[in-house]
């Protein structure tokens, strides 16, 4: 491939592209690189677990009273509900989605194996574009969630009253300095804050528990408003299942469970192509926090229902956002109530580090891919700051408030475990599984049903998504133009006989023809050589070689090439290649040519007939078009020194 001298990079560039981990690394043609790091041997699933718990978890900071406002009376009920539909649906379903996606992909992966071309890849960035919802929403709500708490504390509020905003904004610009800082870290910092907040969380139940046995009315009160307002049970049933899709956010942890799956340790034999450790170790993960959670959701939904008055958990009141933190301020005084702020605030804040985690395993794995993000994309710390300036972006738009990014959050959980149910459904009907196949069916009309219904109840948050799905399109459309001459094939491969043709055309002048194939009769190549001789006045001593090339998926960008040589009609020499772009497989083939000879090669083509336009169209969509000024300007690119570059004639 073509190989080109560059003055060394500078420190910070260097220390920004740390760990850059690039398919076109050593292919010349794409500049210098950072050296990747070593991978590292992964954290146990327990500490994992921590990791997507501090965004899992941390919702016990605001779910309660998001029940209680979404479902009044009925929030012990409803959470019930949203229980049985987290443990028998959302769990089996990435406990498949892990098995079959082992390495942070998630669903999204196995729906892209179902679609090709271009439908295929504006399907993952829709999907992306809600993923991107629901993560960056992780991050700046539970910031957001964070400063409630600390300006709601009875000790801070005059001093921080009205400054929500900036405080939320400090704690997305500490979160993004932590990743800049390093990823492991980051794991260390999750263990701690889950225990201590898992910990006062079950000091807070075990009191709130107490004060209703022991406040016997409490239970009765209760119980009696129940009865008056919805008559009997079936009635109450039916309305926590209508009220259900409202509190959707106690499912938010298990996308990012599987997006950070390759952080898990696994056993010593598992292999990149079957991690068999790291799926079981994965699935006790996504168990042991859905169960961990389950029981605190019902907990704490019943204690703050039944403890804190209607009036405190709306807009403006004590309880708003805070449920917990009222009781614990309430039962256990002001100075455990701080330090259950503390550990609270701690980890709302740190719950964007998974949500962060699986935005840097997601984006680079497609968008870089794709053609539609520039190389940099792969590395972490460019991609810490892009998303930590999109979080600002979105906590400046939704005034840092907590319950007015709970649509779009909701919707992004949704839609992306709706996806993993279709997903699954679909894997399991290939693999010939017919009771589990109708299992997740199932599953996927509920989820189906839910993100339905939270969508007409709360359009909110289906907008922010399509900005999110629009500006992610639009940026990879505008990214792939620009690399649209950038030289991306990652390796060149011969075969015997295409080593031979090249061996024995270096002790020569080395003319290729580029032929498109058609009937591949002996007439067909017999003409192509007469015109090209007619075209470029040259004498009939002269021989070729040519190349044919056949599209493949043109919406791919790289990926590596295969030459094969035949010989055809006991005469023609033709090398045949497959590659996604017609312009870009000559010119690797050229560059190759080169650099294994130290010959410069000649192509000759035939001008393509129509508007230069549309054939631009044509080669940026589907790969050809016209092909050779766009050879010769990918060359151009590739290779600077023009007394190096293979020589392109049209005639």
């Amino acid at each position: 491939m073509a190989t080109t001298e560059h003055p060394p990079p500078s420190r910070l560039r260097a220390w920004m592209l740390e760990g850059l981990s690039d398919m076109g690394k050593g292919a010349g043609h794409s500049g210098p690189q950072a050296q990747p790091e070593p991978a590292h041997k992964g954290q146990r699933w327990w500490r994992v677990m921590c990791l997507t718990g501090v965004d899992y978890f941390s919702t016990l900071g605001y779910q309660p009273g998001i029940a209680a406002l979404a479902a009044g009376l009925l929030s012990p009920i409803a959470t019930i509900v949203l229980v049985i539909v987290t443990l028998a649906g959302a769990l089996p379903v990435y406990r498949r989605v892990a098995e079959e996606s082992p390495h942070g992909e998630g669903s999204i992966a196995m729906l892209e194996r179902l679609l090709s071309f271009w439908q295929g890849k504006l399907f993952v960035l829709t999907l992306l574009g809600f993923a991107a919802t629901d993560f960056l929403i992780t991050i700046t709500l539970s910031a957001a969630d964070a400063s409630t708490h600390l300006v709601e504390n009875p000790h801070l509020t005059d001093a921080l009253h009205g400054k929500q905003m900036i405080i939320t904004l400090i704690l997305v610009a500490l979160l993004g300095a932590v990743f800049l800082k390093g990823f492991l870290e980051a794991i260390g910092v999750a263990v701690a804050l889950v225990g201590i907040y898992l910990a006062l969380n079950v000091v807070v139940v075990i009191v709130g528990f107490y004060h209703v046995i022991t406040a016997e009315h409490v239970v009765t009160d209760w119980t009696s408003a129940l009865t008056a307002e919805h008559g009997n049970v079936f009635v109450m049933i039916g309305v926590a299942l209508i009220v259900f899709p409202k509190l959707a956010l106690g499912l938010s942890g298990f996308e990012t469970g599987v997006a950070v799956m390759p952080h898990v340790e696994g056993e010593p034999g598992d292999t990149e192509e079957r991690p068999t450790g790291r799926i079981r170790d994965t699935k006790k993960l996504l168990t042991t926090a859905a169960l961990i959670m389950s029981c605190f959701l019902i907990a704490t939904s019943f204690i703050t229902t039944l403890l804190i008055p209607e009036q405190a958990f709306k807009s403006g009141g004590d309880a708003n956002g805070r449920a917990l933190a009222y009781l614990a301020h309430e039962y256990l005084g002001n100075a455990f109530g701080t330090v259950y702020d503390v550990s609270t605030i701690a980890i709302l804040w740190f719950a964007g580090a998974s949500a962060m985690a699986g935005l840097l395993n997601l984006m680079p794995r497609y968008l870089p891919r794709y053609g539609m993000a520039p190389h940099w994309a792969r590395a972490v710390r460019p991609m810490v700051i892009v998303f930590t300036l999109v979080a600002f972006l979105v906590t400046w738009i939704f005034d840092a408030d907590v319950d007015a990014q709970g649509g779009a959050y909701a919707t992004g959980v949704l839609v992306l475990i709706s996806s993993a149910a279709v997903a699954v459904t679909i894997a399991a009907r290939k693999a010939g599984q017919r009771n589990w196949t109708i299992a997740f069916a199932v599953i996927s009309v509920v989820f189906l049903y839910t993100t339905v219904v939270n969508v007409i109840e709360r359009p909110d948050g289906v907008k922010i998504g399509a900005c999110f799905i629009i500006g992610i399109i639009l940026v990879s459309l505008l990214s792939r133009l620009a690399r649209a001459f950038e030289l991306r094939v990652t390796s060149v491969t011969l075969d015997d006989m295409a080593e031979r043709f090249i061996r024995d055309m270096a002790s020569r002048k080395m003319r290729f023809i580029a032929n498109e194939p058609d009937r591949r009769d002996k007439a067909e190549y017999r003409d192509k050589i007469e015109q090209i001789r007619a075209d470029n006045d040259m004498p009939e001593q002269e021989d070729f070689v040519f190349v044919e090339v056949t599209l493949t998926d043109p919406s791919e960008f790289e990926a590596g090439l295969t030459v094969r040589g035949d010989v055809l009609h006991n005469r023609y020499r033709v090398l045949t290649l497959e590659s996604a772009s017609i312009p870009n497989a000559l010119a690797a083939l050229l560059l190759h040519v080169r650099d294994d000879t130290g010959s410069i090669p000649h192509i000759y083509f035939e001008w393509t007939e129509g508007n230069p336009f549309a054939n631009f169209l044509r080669f940026f969509l589907f790969g050809q078009g016209e092909v050779a000024p766009v050879t010769r300007e990918v060359l151009r690119e590739a290779e600077p020194d023009r007394s190096r570059r293979p020589r392109v004639h049209t005639g």
